[in-house]
C-alpha cells in the first residue's frame, strides 16, 4: 500500500459518500411529498385527528335595564324618553363532574413509504351541572366534535335521559338547553364511535386554562407501546387490560391549561428509515475501508485502487436496492434481500481478487458488521449511537493490537526504508 493508493482510495470514498448524500436526498423528497399528499388522503377516508373538547356551560341570567330613546313627536320635535329592556346575560358555569369513558383500537395503514397511526375510537361522555342561582334559569350547554373530517356512528346526545331529536347543523357542534328550578342539576350524555389519524386528545377548555371538578376518565386501548403527547397530563392509574392497557385520571379540583391524550404506537416508516441508513452509510464505508487497507499492510496484499471501487459501489447496491424495494415490499424483507445481495456481490468479487477465506472470513464478516450490522441498528430507535459507539470503540481496538508492531515507513513507503544515508 502506497501513498498515491491512499489518496486514490480516499477519492473513491469521497465520491460514493456524494452519491448517497445524492440518494439519501432523493429519499426525503420522495417522503416529504409523498406524506404531504397521502395525509390529506388518509384523513379524508379513515378520519382526521381528534381532539375532544369538553362541553362548555352557560347560565343565562336576565335583568332589566333603562335606555333612553330619542323620537318624534306628532309636532315633528325630537323628544327624548326612557324605555326598559330585557338583557339576557350569559354567563360560563362549571361543570359539577364529568364521566368520560375511551376506547381506542388501534388500526395502522400504509400509504407509499409511510405508515399511518390510525384507530377507531368508542366516546361516552357524561357531565352534570346545575343551576346555581336562587331563580329558575335557562342552562345551555355547547357540544364540539373532535373533528371536522371523521365520522360519527352511533352517535347520541341526551338530557336527563331524553334524546336530543335531529339537528340541522353540526358543523358547528350541538347546543342544547334545559330549564332548572333553583338549585336543580341536569344531566347531559354524550356517546359516539368514529375513527381518527395521529393522536386522541381531551381538552377540559377550547384554550387557555380551565376548572375542573369532579373528573373521571377511563381510557382503554387493545395494544401494549402506549406514549402520551407532550402538554398531556399522565394517568392517575395505570393495569394491563389484556393485550392493552386500563389508564384512569381523577381529579377532584384541577385548575390547568394541559390536556389528557394518548399518542397511538407508530411503525417504522420505510421512507424515512431508508434515508437515515443512506445518509449514515458514508460511515460504514469508512469502518469498512479502513479494515481492508490494514489486511493488505499486514498480509502484503494490498487491494488496488480499482478494487476498492467495485467494493464501494456494491455497498452503494445496498442502499440503492432497499430505497427502492421499501416501495413495494415490507422493509424487513427489503432489508435482508438488500443486504443478501450486497454482500454477495463483496463476496463473489474478492473471492477472485484474494481466495474464499479472504473473501468471506475477512472482507465479508467486515462488511457484515459495519454495513449490516450497523444499518440494522436503525431499526431500534434510540439505540443507533450506543451501537455505533460499540461497534468503533471495538474496532478501534482490534485494529490497534493488529498493527501494534507494524513498521509504517515500511507499509507505506517501501522504497525508502532501502535506501543508505547519502544515496
Amino acid at each position: 500500500m502506497t501513498i498515491p493508493r491512499l489518496f486514490a482510495i480516499g477519492f473513491i470514498y469521497c465520491c460514493t459518500a456524494v452519491a448517497w448524500s445524492t440518494l439519501g436526498a432523493s429519499l426525503v423528497a420522495r417522503t416529504g411529498e409523498s406524506d404531504e399528499r397521502l395525509a390529506k388522503e388518509v384523513a379524508q377516508l379513515w378520519g382526521g385527528r381528534h381532539e375532544q373538547v369538553a362541553p362548555t356551560a352557560a347560565v343565562d341570567r336576565p335583568r332589566q335595564v333603562q335606555e333612553r330613546v330619542q323620537e318624534r313627536d306628532g309636532k315633528g320635535q325630537v323628544v327624548t324618553r326612557e324605555v326598559s329592556r330585557t338583557v339576557v346575560d350569559r354567563v360560563p358555569l362549571p361543570l359539577d363532574a364529568s364521566r368520560v369513558r375511551v376506547d381506542l383500537a388501534l388500526d395502522q395503514r400504509r400509504k407509499g413509504l409511510l405508515w399511518y397511526a390510525t384507530y377507531g375510537v368508542g366516546f361516552t361522555g357524561t357531565y352534570r351541572l346545575h343551576n346555581p342561582d336562587a331563580e329558575e334559569r335557562t342552562v345551555r350547554a355547547h357540544f364540539a366534535f373532535p373533528s371536522p373530517s371523521a365520522l360519527y356512528d352511533g352517535f347520541a346526545l341526551q338530557v336527563d335521559g331524553r334524546d336530543l331529536g335531529s339537528v340541522s347543523d353540526l358543523s358547528q357542534g350541538i347546543d342544547v338547553s334545559t330549564r332548572l328550578a333553583p338549585g336543580a342539576a341536569s344531566t347531559m350524555e354524550v356517546r359516539y364511535r368514529s375513527r381518527g389519524l395521529g393522536a386522541w386528545t381531551y381538552a377540559f377548555a377550547p384554550t387557555g386554562i380551565a376548572q375542573v371538578r369532579d373528573f373521571t376518565m377511563d381510557m382503554r386501548t387493545d395494544f401494549d407501546r402506549i406514549d402520551f403527547p407532550a402538554g398531556t397530563i399522565s394517568p392517575s392509574t395505570k393495569t394491563r387490560d389484556g393485550a392493552g392497557w386500563r389508564l384512569g385520571w381523577r381529579f377532584d379540583s384541577l385548575v390547568t391549561g394541559q390536556r389528557l391524550g394518548m399518542d397511538p404506537p407508530a411503525r417504522i416508516n420505510p421512507g424515512p428509515l431508508a434515508a437515515r441508513i443512506t445518509f449514515f452509510a458514508p460511515v460504514s464505508l469508512l469502518f469498512f475501508f479502513a479494515v481492508m487497507v490494514v489486511l493488505g499492510v499486514l498480509q502484503r496484499q494490498a487491494l488496488h485502487p480499482v478494487n476498492y471501487f467495485f467494493l464501494a459501489a456494491a455497498f452503494f447496491a445496498f442502499h440503492l436496492l432497499l430505497a427502492y424495494l421499501v416501495d413495494h415490499l415490507n422493509v424487513h424483507a427489503s432489508f435482508l434481500l438488500a443486504a443478501v445481495t450486497s454482500v454477495f456481490l463483496v463476496v463473489s468479487y474478492l473471492r477472485m481478487v484474494g481466495g474464499w477465506r479472504f473473501a468471506v472470513l475477512q472482507a465479508g464478516a467486515a462488511q457484515v458488521v459495519f454495513l449490516v450490522l450497523f444499518s440494522y441498528a436503525f431499526f431500534f430507535e434510540g439505540y443507533v449511537g450506543l451501537t455505533v459507539t460499540v461497534g468503533a470503540v471495538i474496532t478501534l481496538f482490534v485494529l490497534m493490537q493488529m498493527t501494534g508492531r507494524v513498521k509504517w515507513d515500511d507499509a507505506l513507503l517501501p522504497g525508502l526504508a532501502q535506501r543508505q544515508p547519502g544515496q
